[in-house]
């Protein structure tokens, strides 16, 4: 799969099924560094299956299924792909290990090479959409996107205070669905730490009723001890959230069980168990609070009526 920054392969299994594959860049415990952009950050497979668990306890079910595999790329991937030029781009490292490389953007040669050990690697393995003959979408951008630029840093939302009031003037945000369905998406992208959301997909033939597809969030999990809110600007400036999504938050914030061990009991059974450090297991239990305390600024600022709205 040649699209996109980072190295992907598309996985056909034996019943014709698909899958997008993303293989381990880095161990778990690794953080980014704090002089890193976002935009030059490895994609974690961890972050992609956590994602898909995580969005299911918010009740967002917008993500496709993502499952943990560990592959041995020699057998799996070497000797069974057929794309010649797939196959140039193994070799084996001066540790003796086997590694590749594939095609892509920007992180696809040699210096940025995934090697197994000796040849197994963990990988994620989500599920392909419908082809777009039988489903076809519909790609939005973000509103709320960044510059994705090392010398202009700041996006127009992030200076404009009242970037909301603009937006929501535009189609399809002057919709109330659609923007509570941003607001929704940001609050995922918070607890995950993920600032890489610049376009998202809708199903063409739902029109302005589909609800978003998130299908990359391979990003998040990132750095444990920072909380960044700006990822929140969405519900910050525009003080709005969905009646269900903000109960589902005052209700998972009050459970004996924190969300950290929910996420944690729900990804018990994944293949690559334990998919997340405890550090970034708390730092959801930690953000989740931030973001109860936005919406109740909110509410202080203005009135329960306009910031929690009964929307589908």
């Amino acid at each position: 799969m040649t699209g996109g920054t980072q190295l992907k392969l598309l996985v056909t299994f034996s019943s014709g099924e698909k899958a997008a594959l993303k293989p381990m860049r880095q161990p778990r415990d690794y953080e980014t560094p704090a002089d890193l952009f976002y935009f030059n950050d490895y994609e974690r497979h961890n972050a992609e299956i956590a994602a898909f668990h995580l969005s299911r306890l918010l009740g967002f079910h917008w993500a496709p299924p993502v499952a943990g595999r560990r592959l041995n790329i020699t057998a799996e991937v070497l000797l069974r792909t057929k794309n010649a030029e797939l196959i140039q781009t193994f070799f084996s490292s001066p540790a003796g290990n086997m590694c590749f490389h594939g095609e892509c953007a920007m992180y696809c040669d040699s210096a940025h090479a995934v090697c197994g050990r000796p040849d197994v690697i963990e990988a994620s393995l989500a599920a392909m959409l419908p082809p777009l003959h039988v489903a076809p979408r519909h790609t939005w951008l973000h509103p709320w996107r960044r510059t994705y630029s090392k010398h202009q840093t700041k996006a127009v939302w992030e200076v404009y205070d009242k970037y909301c009031q603009f937006i929501t003037k535009v189609f399809p945000y002057s919709q109330v669905q659609r923007l509570l369905d941003l607001v929704d998406m940001a609050v995922l992208d918070f607890l995950i730490g993920n600032m890489d959301r610049h376009h998202y997909e809708t199903f063409a033939n739902f029109g302005t009723d589909s609800f978003p597809l998130l299908i990359d969030q391979a990003k998040g999990f990132g750095k444990s001890t920072h909380d960044e809110m700006t990822i929140l600007a969405p519900l910050y400036q525009c003080c709005i959230i969905r009646e269900t999504t903000h109960l589902r938050l005052i209700a998972l914030e009050r459970d004996e069980l924190e969300l950290g061990s929910k996420l944690k009991f729900s990804m018990r059974r994944d293949t690559l168990d334990p998919v997340l450090t405890e550090q970034h297991l708390h730092a959801v239990n930690r953000r989740l609070r931030k973001v109860i305390a936005v919406v109740g600024q909110c509410i202080l600022e203005t009135n329960t009526q306009s910031v929690v709205i009964n929307g589908n």
